[in-house]
């Protein structure tokens, strides 16, 4: 078998048995992609079933010359996958990557925005452009909702049950999940609908997708990102922003006021409350106020 073979097969059982989306297949198969460039660009024989660690042990070396820990840990996260997949379909019998050790790196804290960081962010869009109004929508339902950015580009209008109060969101893995959507954020996307969108027309395949660009097609993801840059340069807010921010406020914001941590788990799709726990750094003094109000060896409290 040859890594072109292998690597085709993986990114079948990815999709197929794992069910990823076509963003996490694409990240998977970079990684591997580095290792068999690194081997191609050193004129190393191996195959996926005759690497040995040593070989994996200079690649490894090589990239950490130009990459930081984190990405170090993720490409190498990846290609466990890759050798755990192939032991798995009794290809290898043993994992290369098995005593290499991923570099230490401290778990990284989501950025947040203030309440009023959002507002102004979302007083400062350009209303006299239709656009405006479509970026207005669309940054109050990052934020409302807590949704990826690939989330908000693939939303449809077929996914809006507005009467009930909810949206349909397609998550990582093509997995689905129904997330409450705020009376305000209705009126905005109903807005964007009746004034500016019904005058799109939309091109063969996106006329269901909610958010289209002039051309009447699925605004991709780096559009997303390039409009909220450009605010955060309006407003000159010093932040680095990102779409993904807006998702962190959400839950942030959420869990300062008392949502259960497990709530906030199914609004934003996270398979494991693991990840979700790391909101849970967001107000440290609000947890110690907490006990100093309601434990009862609290001086206050006798």
């Amino acid at each position: 078998m040859n890594w072109e073979q292998a690597l085709k097969d993986y990114g079948h059982y990815l999709r197929i048995e794992r069910g990823l989306s076509a963003n996490s297949l694409e990240n998977y198969s970079l990684d591997v992609k580095k290792l068999i460039l690194f081997l191609d660009s050193h004129d190393i024989k191996q195959s996926p079933l005759t690497i040995t660690a040593e070989i994996v042990q200079q690649f490894v070396y090589e990239i950490a010359k130009d990459v930081n820990a984190r990405s170090q840990a993720r490409i190498l996260s990846g290609l466990r996958g890759f050798f755990n997949y192939l032991i798995f379909e009794d290809y290898r019998k043993d994992n290369p990557m098995e005593l290499i050790e991923s570099p230490k790196i401290g778990r990284k804290l989501p950025d947040t925005l203030s309440q009023e960081d959002i507002d102004h962010l979302i007083a400062a869009i350009d209303l006299s452009t239709p656009e405006g109004e479509r970026n207005r929508a669309m940054v109050e339902t990052l934020y409302s909702c807590g949704l990826r950015v690939s989330e908000l580009t693939a939303l449809k209008i077929s996914d809006l049950f507005f009467e009930e109060g909810f949206i349909k969101v397609t998550g990582k893995g093509d997995k689905q999940r129904f997330v409450p959507i705020a009376p305000v954020t209705q009126k905005l996307i109903n807005i964007y609908r009746k004034e500016i969108r019904v005058h799109i027309k939309a091109q063969k395949g996106h006329e269901d997708i909610l958010f289209l660009n002039r051309r009447g097609k699925q605004l991709t993801r780096a559009m997303i990102f390039t409009i909220i840059k450009r605010l955060a340069e309006t407003t000159g807010l010093k932040k680095n922003i990102s779409p993904h921010t807006f998702r962190h406020s959400f839950a942030t914001h959420l869990l300062q006021n008392g949502a259960d941590l497990r709530a906030i788990q199914q609004m934003l799709g996270h398979e494991s409350i693991t990840t979700t726990e790391v909101y849970m750094h967001v107000d440290r003094s609000q947890l110690a106020e907490i006990v100093h109000k309601y434990h009862p060896r609290n001086p206050e409290k006798q």
